[in-house]
């Protein structure tokens, strides 16, 4: 920091001291007694001025070293912290410093949360690129090994990996617009019996090659207030759930019920279930539990993406398991007093 510098600083204590000189000096021009009043002038300004100098003179370097070591930093390369930066030499210095060590957590904890967002975004692409890979290379074999097959067996074949391929577009595409979902939906009367009959024709074919028996209770006509696009894809990743841990011969039943607070959408299988200690990470993003590394190879993705489109929907979503026995996932739909109340 230049001297001029420091003085421009301190340009309203200088202005200040030049209006009390002249006030001072005023009042003595017009004392009576005018003996020695030009001396008394000159000596009390020469006084003032060499003390305000000293003053300005002192209090320069003090400062000085501080703004130093402040140029010196911002001349490095290397990575600056707040526990390198110098002693506050006064409150007002403090209070700057407590503010850019407020800024500094801020944006080391939005560049953490970024990071975070960053590798689960990667390892989910990983995973997703696996999963895409098995009926792409089942696929190929089929092809190579179809010399003793019928055209329909490898139709077939083909058709259930195309699906399985189809399915993990849909929900990479999903999981891609998850950040847009505000952009992108619109609230209506939607039916769930509609729903819920496109989703057991999509995966029809998964029922009958496992010879799953599925139920469904009588769904009232009334609707429920959602979007039908997501809501579909909610439904879609609890029923794929429930197909892929379900064994041959098991069953998977929809049944609904309503009370004054809520409409629910329980869909229930007899499949291997979730392990008592699991169940409470089931909606964490990238979690697959014990049971999801032993019986299926998963992205961990599922449930995680449909309990967040179910929360941005205004609706929620719960699991209840017995390990070896059954899983019950549950939609819940809040009636519209419960909206308006939130």
């Amino acid at each position: 920091m230049r001297f001029i510098q420091y003085l421009k600083v301190k340009r309203y204590f200088l202005a200040l001291y030049v209006l009390l000189m002249l006030f001072v000096s005023a009042i003595m021009l017009v004392n009576p007694n005018q003996q020695h009043v030009l001396s008394n002038i000159v000596y009390t300004n020469v006084s003032c001025g060499f003390f305000t100098a000293l003053y300005l003179i002192i209090g320069f370097f003090y400062k000085n070293a501080y703004y130093r070591e402040l140029q010196s930093l911002l001349e490095r390369d290397a990575e600056l912290h707040t526990a390198s930066l110098p002693e506050p030499q006064n409150e007002e210095q403090k209070l700057h410093l407590r503010l850019i060590e407020q800024w500094n957590n801020a944006h080391n904890q939005q560049l953490q949360k970024l990071q975070d967002e960053k590798r689960d975004h990667q390892e989910y692409i990983l995973s997703w690129i696996h999963e895409v890979k098995l009926p792409i290379a089942a696929s190929r074999l089929l092809i190579e090994n179809s010399m003793d097959k019928t055209v329909d067996f490898l139709v077939d074949k083909l058709e259930d990996e195309i699906d399985k391929i189809d399915q993990n577009v849909e929900q990479a595409l999903y999981y891609s617009r998850i950040d847009s979902f505000s952009k992108d939906y619109f609230i209506a009367d939607v039916s769930l019996s509609s729903i819920l009959k496109a989703s057991v024709k999509k995966y029809a074919k998964l029922f009958i090659n496992k010879r799953i028996r599925f139920t469904m209770n009588e769904i009232p006509l009334q609707s429920v207030h959602s979007d039908s696009k997501w809501l579909a894809f909610i439904v879609d990743q609890l029923m794929a759930n429930a197909l892929k841990y379900t064994g041959e011969g098991g069953e998977i039943s929809v049944r609904y019920e309503e009370d004054n607070k809520e409409r629910r959408l329980i869909i229930r299988d007899t499949g291997i279930g979730i392990k008592s200690e699991d169940i409470q990470r089931v909606f964490e993003k990238g979690f697959t539990g014990s049971n999801g590394r032993l019986y299926s190879k998963s992205t961990g993705i599922g449930l995680y993406l449909a309990k967040l489109l179910a929360c941005k929907l205004g609706h929620d979503l719960s699991i209840r398991s017995v390990d070896g026995e059954f899983t019950e996932a549950c939609i819940h739909f809040p009636r519209m007093s419960n909206y308006l109340h939130i």
